[in-house]
């Protein structure tokens, strides 16, 4: 890549584009494999057993198959000197949130440091990772210069492309998502969009600036959580009133402009974390966000809530709340997917916990070394692990495609509770759903 980069309708015909990808998760390695179609790609990444499970075909977050991995071209290392001849870096960390739900950088800063090592003349830096507007520039170039020691658009350039992967999505995957793209210069846009183009079947969308670009990312997930924490308090409302919630937006949805949001847990390392960036940078330069923060609220609650409505049930029905036996449907923070971070089914334990109730999980998309061997609830690997337990509650808590046979009353016992978070039951089998 040329020192100034000029306009270009489509990449240079020559092969002199060298790509490294950092951070192999969710995100980067489906990237990287896309890339390494039409690219000399790397993917680096710190965690060695990590690359060494890519390297031997297995991708444990399942976004990638083992022939897609075995027959890829892309060459995975976590020795960052092997990536020090490519000249475009595209970081796609995770970016979550500390205990105090401040944005957490570290992950960035460490990445935007290694990759500072290795910046040369004339070399691109992109950042996928989920930031708050003005991030790149106010708190990721400064770090690349000050290390370099080179400057931005004299000697370097920079970008940002939004991630859009939905995990477990079989539909919309990357190639046919559209991908916003913005660059530190208008002609780094023109640039990067092109680049992009050679993956993304969708087409690319330029944004004017890179703080637009990450302002567009941050209110995509902002605007569902709103959305979700909209119908979480229905779900509320109408359980007091004795008014089945799913019945009441199956009847509003035969208006043509209603929204067909559903109520249910809200986590992962999108919507439950990226309002937070948002409200942040807001914060910052003294703006309050109401509507936002609301909406966090009640939905970071609903695990809470959905664990007193069990134990209300339960006193109701006659049972004793501690040691009641009770099982819960689902881990991971949505369906068919084996993501645990932030879910929100860990907030329901944790309160059916702290009501000294005896909890047992059953995921078939976990393994029992992702829970870093939990004590408060015991997880099982099959649902014959139960054959010889009656259950005083069953929580459907994740809509898995495996629990689509699944009758909850099999596992409770007589006059037992059975609580439906994502509707995933018919209503013979339930006693209150979300």
């Amino acid at each position: 890549m040329a020192k100034h980069i000029q306009p270009h309708n489509t990449l240079p015909a020559h092969s002199g584009t060298r790509i490294g990808v950092v951070g192999l998760g969710y995100v980067g390695l489906p990237l990287a494999v896309e890339f390494s179609k039409h690219f000399n790609t790397w993917g680096y990444d710190i965690d060695v057993e990590r690359v060494n499970q890519i390297n031997l075909g297995y991708d444990h977050t399942r976004e990638v198959d083992s022939v897609q991995l075995q027959g890829s071209a892309l060459q995975v290392t976590s020795n960052l000197q092997d990536i020090s001849s490519c000249n475009v870096f595209i970081i796609t960390v995770p970016t979550p949130v500390d205990s105090h739900r401040n944005p957490d950088l570290t992950l960035v800063e460490n990445a935007t440091k290694d990759i500072a090592q290795l910046l040369k003349i004339g070399d691109l830096v992109v950042y996928e990772s989920t930031v708050y507007p003005g991030c790149t520039e106010e708190f990721c170039v400064p770090i690349l210069e000050e290390l370099s020691g080179l400057r931005l658009n004299d000697d370097f350039f920079c970008g940002y492309s939004p991630e859009r992967i939905n995990p477990g999505d079989k539909k919309h995957t990357l190639p046919e998502i559209v991908k916003v793209v913005s660059g530190s210069t208008p002609e780094v846009c023109d640039f990067i969009g092109a680049f992009y183009s050679r993956i993304i079947i969708a087409g690319v969308f330029k944004t004017k600036s890179i703080r637009v670009a990450e302002a567009a990312k941050a209110i995509e997930n902002a605007q569902r959580d709103i959305n979700i924490a909209f119908v979480n308090e229905l779900a509320i409302l109408f359980n007091k009133l004795g008014i089945d919630t799913l019945e009441v937006l199956e009847a509003a949805g035969t208006k043509w402009n209603f929204l067909p949001f559903r109520p249910g847990f809200v986590g992962g390392h999108c919507i439950g974390v990226d309002p937070y960036y948002l409200t942040y940078k807001a914060q910052s330069i003294g703006y309050h966000p109401e509507v936002i923060l609301a909406g966090r609220r009640i939905n970071d609650g609903m695990g809470r809530y959905v664990a007193q409505q069990v134990v209300k049930l339960l006193i109701s029905r006659g049972f004793k709340v501690k040691g009641s036996r009770i099982l819960v449907l689902g881990l991971t923070f949505k369906e068919n997917c084996p993501d645990i971070r932030n879910s929100q089914v860990f907030s329901l334990i944790e309160e059916l916990a702290g009501f000294h109730c005896e909890v047992v999980v059953y995921d078939p998309w976990v393994e029992p070394a992702d829970t870093d061997q939990n004590t408060i609830f015991k997880l099982i690997t099959n649902l014959q692990c139960t054959e010889n337990i009656e259950f005083e509650a069953v929580i459907g808590a994740v809509a898995h495609s495996a629990f689509s046979d699944v009758n909850p009353r099999d596992y409770v016992r007589r006059n037992g509770v059975v609580f439906d978070v994502k509707g995933m039951f018919g209503l013979e089998s339930v006693d209150v759903r979300l």
